[in-house]
C-alpha cells in the first residue's frame, strides 16, 4: 500500500520559506521531508510556481517579493554563466 501526500498549499509553501530563510542544508532538507511530506526538489518546483501567484502575494507579500527577487537573481546568474545576456 502506498501513501500519497497531498501537495502543500501556496500558503504552506510560503510559510515554510519564511520560517527557513537562510541557506538550505541537510537540516532544512529533512524538515521539508517531514513537515511537507515531499522531496526538496519537489518543494523548490512547487515554490517556484507558488511565488508567481496572487495567492502568495496576498498571503505574505514580504516573503513572496523576497523569493521573487532571489529567483530573478538566480536566473540572471544562470544566464550569465551560460553566456546569455
Amino acid at each position: 500500500m502506498t501513501t500519497t501526500h497531498q501537495a502543500p498549499t501556496v500558503a504552506t509553501l510560503i510559510d515554510f520559506a519564511a520560517a527557513h530563510p537562510g541557506p538550505f542544508n541537510g537540516t532544512v532538507d529533512e524538515a521539508i521531508r517531514t513537515e511537507l511530506g515531499i522531496t526538496p526538489a519537489r518543494y523548490f518546483q512547487l515554490l517556484s510556481r507558488a511565488i508567481k501567484t496572487t495567492a502568495a502575494l496576498e498571503h505574505d507579500p514580504q516573503t513572496t517579493y523576497r523569493l521573487r527577487r532571489q529567483a530573478e537573481q538566480q536566473a540572471r546568474t544562470r544566464a550569465a554563466r551560460l553566456g546569455h545576456s
